[in-house]
């Protein structure tokens, strides 16, 4: 039987076991998006893990979401960055940059730009600025088709300036409310051209970023994290279980190297995409709104369904060393709840491995 402590092939990577490292907001980037040595510190107490997928990195300054996140669309970016993969392949490990666009979940005071979207469609929402604190979201700006496809091509420079940068791969971020799950809405998609209105037009600049990033630096480097119906940051999906089908045949032939599913719909809709998808699948056992982190028995149980790879977040954020605790079955630290985005080094930095 299969088990999380098990060896597996990833694209070209061999992964000493079946455990990712999800991706986590965390706020610890240097002014200009720059990563830093806390953050090279941070992921290479990490690199037991089979992957590491870093926390989103804005592919473009249009598309920063929070204070305090990094970049990947300035050579000073790229630069800084090769000190946190330099320092997790020196400790034997793999590393993916989730590249992720916040669309209309951005805000002036963060990135100085208006948010663009899918449509002028605004977020109901308060978002988190900086100095500032909490503003209401504003209207974002429709793109136009033309500013649609250069969007697709600031994810496939990102995606050169992350191999650039030392990151065996790249992750999309199509999940979670943001830019590519605004486009496969209901709600927040309201365009009339060939981005919008039916199931096909809905999910053609998801298929379209893939295809482009899979072009850029090769497809056994691309994954892609979606996170059907889970309703985050106001983004409604009509018949979920019929637009995600239709996605995965489209990207099926690509070959990339994973899709990363959350537990954001039912099981039936989860098992019924987990045959559609003919490719490795990476299932995070846990909805984004738990408060605890799931357990190995949950990760297990969705290897036994037909996962290929098991994330886990919050667990890795007290645990560095949270591949051994659970090949042990020692006992698992708990996090900081409130310095998960402190900016400073506790709750980053001030766990430890298990002390015997």
């Amino acid at each position: 039987m299969t088990t999380l402590f098990d060896r597996t092939q990833l694209g070209e990577l061999i992964l000493p076991n079946r455990l990712v490292m999800a991706p986590m907001t965390r706020a610890r980037a240097s002014a200009g998006g720059l990563a830093n040595g806390a953050m090279a510190t941070y992921y290479a107490q990490r690199a037991t893990a089979g992957l590491i997928v870093s926390e989103g990195v804005q592919p473009s300054l249009q598309g920063q979401s929070n204070p305090g996140t990094p970049g990947l669309h300035t050579d000073e970016q790229v630069t800084a960055w090769r000190e946190v993969t330099g320092a997790v392949h020196a400790n034997g490990g793999r590393i993916f940059a989730q590249l992720m666009h916040a669309g209309r979940v951005g805000h002036p005071e963060v990135a100085g730009l208006t948010p663009v979207a899918p449509s002028a469609v605004r977020l109901d929402a308060q978002l988190y600025t900086g100095p500032k604190g909490l503003l209401p979201a504003p209207v974002p700006r429709a793109l136009s088709t033309a500013e649609v496809r250069d969007e697709v091509e600031v994810f496939a420079n990102a995606a050169r300036r992350a191999v650039q940068a030392g990151f065996n791969g790249i992750e999309l971020h199509g999940a979670h409310g943001y830019f590519i799950q605004q486009f496969l809405s209901s709600n927040v998609n309201q365009r009339t051209d060939a981005y919008g209105g039916s199931v096909a037009g809905r999910i053609r600049f998801a298929v379209e970023v893939a295809e482009a990033t899979a072009a850029a630096i090769g497809p056994e480097r691309v994954g892609l994290r979606l996170s059907p119906g889970a309703g985050i940051w106001g983004v409604q999906e009509e018949d979920v279980l019929a637009l995600y089908t239709a996605l995965l045949r489209e990207l099926a032939p690509l070959g990339l190297a994973y899709v990363h599913l959350g537990l954001t719909t039912d099981e039936d809709n989860l098992m019924s995409l987990r045959r559609t998808w003919p490719g490795t699948l990476i299932i995070n056992p846990a909805h984004p709104q738990d408060t605890q982190p799931a357990s190995l028995a949950v990760g297990e149980a969705w290897l036994r369904r037909g996962a290929d790879l098991i994330s886990y977040g919050r667990a890795f954020i007290a645990n560095p060393d949270l591949v051994e605790r659970l090949r042990q079955g020692l006992p698992l630290a708990e996090a900081e709840q409130d310095a998960y985005y402190q900016g400073d080094r506790r709750g980053y930095l001030t766990y430890s491995s298990y002390q015997h």
